[in-house]
């Protein structure tokens, strides 16, 4: 069974920075994305930010409307490992996040992002922004 292994989080004031790293056990991305969801307290969980593994049109990105030009998703060469770099941090960013790896396509409506399936679930890192 694939596990996903996550670091990266922490408890940061508004304006900064905080990254997120995702690595995956297994090698095999083929046709499959990874990224984050994140879920605050009372709220719904909120598709973050996505890579795609390929085969073809490798790195391609997706992005909430929420973080989109704050956030910026990337991933290693050997394609094993995703990071989330976050910047300009604000309060309303402070939520769980869990790295995942989903089926596509992702979808964007209103500025919100869908995936056609979750494949993993990552335990998820704490993410708190004080104002």
């Amino acid at each position: 069974t694939e596990q996903l292994v996550e670091s990266g989080g922490g408890s940061v004031q508004a304006g900064r920075s905080l990254t997120l790293s995702c690595t995956a056990s297994a090698s095999d991305r083929y046709g499959k994305w990874m990224g984050w969801f994140r879920q605050a307290p009372g709220k719904e969980r909120e598709g973050v930010a996505f890579i795609y593994f390929g085969p073809k049109n490798v790195g391609n990105s997706a992005y909430a409307n929420s973080v989109k030009g704050r956030f910026t998703i990337s991933q290693d060469k050997a394609g094993n490992t995703a990071y989330l770099e976050m910047n300009n941090l604000k309060p309303e960013d402070t939520a769980m996040y869990h790295c995942t790896i989903v089926e596509g396509p992702i979808s964007v409506y209103e500025g919100a992002l869908g995936v056609k399936s979750v494949e993993i679930w990552g335990n998820g890192t704490s993410v708190t922004i004080s104002s």
